[in-house]
């Protein structure tokens, strides 16, 4: 497979998990995939790490999960509310909401690379994703890259939107799609990804270790804990990391 080109940043930053979420300076719960978040993440030099759900009218959200109850308390599915609705409800202990992915590029600003992981599922319409995505990001001038288990969406970035840098995320383990060496041999023909993000827990990996050596961009998630820290350094070029996995000067 000859590959396109990798922009060159993609491997000089660390990312922060959903943004760098938890606890804020001022000892306030900071959600993750919050602007909250995000600003922390700007002021600590870290790229940003999102997670993307499409609203009930096609509106691209900043959102990690299917259903809103873990993060808001609420019922019901992110996919059948509206962006406005949406935009209403509270997380948790927090005076803040879901936003958009147009509100997190408006604050970002090209300040720091982002790493966008459009969340899919079985039967899902993940192509209306790409779609909702590259639409927002049609007039972003700063560095950004998609990523998904799905290996339709990478597909889909090469097809429809070649200028964007598009790669596949793999777990091996028993919450992921890929669990069996042909599932990952075959969402990877599909894919074919300008990069992988390879779960740490399934890292070292022979194939994996080929790639890279190949010239394939291994970046690595979630890195949460000095051993997987010190891991993630030997067998991947970019971390993506939350909590006890941080830089010392961003733990701090």
């Amino acid at each position: 497979m000859r590959r396109r080109p990798v922009p060159d940043w993609l491997t000089r930053w660390e990312y922060a998990h959903r943004g760098l979420h938890g606890t804020g300076p001022d000892g306030t719960r900071v959600p993750e995939n919050s602007l909250a978040g995000a600003k922390l993440a700007i002021e600590a030099g870290m790229g940003i790490e999102c997670d993307i759900q499409r609203s009930a009218d096609d509106w691209p959200m900043v959102f990690h999960d299917w259903d809103l109850l873990r993060l808001t308390g609420q019922d019901g599915f992110t996919e059948g509310a509206t962006a406005l609705a949406l935009k209403e409800l509270r997380y948790l202990d927090s005076e803040e909401g879901p936003a958009t992915m147009a509100d997190l590029l408006d604050l970002v600003a090209g300040r720091v690379p982002l790493l966008i992981e459009i969340k899919s599922k079985r039967g899902y319409d993940v192509e209306a994703s790409c779609a909702a995505v590259s639409n927002a990001l049609r007039e972003y001038a700063g560095d950004h890259a998609v990523m998904s288990f799905d290996p339709r969406v990478a597909r889909w970035f090469r097809r429809k939107c070649p200028q964007t840098c598009a790669g596949l995320v793999m777990r091996e383990d028993e919450h992921g799609y890929t669990q069996k060496r042909w599932q990952r041999r075959l969402a990877f023909a599909i894919a074919k990804p300008d990069f992988l993000a390879y779960h740490i827990a399934a890292l070292p990996c022979a194939w994996v270790a080929s790639l890279r050596a190949g010239g394939l961009p291994v970046l690595t998630w979630t890195v949460n804990s000095p051993e997987t820290r010190a891991r993630a350094l030997l067998y991947a070029d970019a971390l993506i990391s939350e909590g006890l996995g941080l830089p010392e000067t961003v733990a701090s």
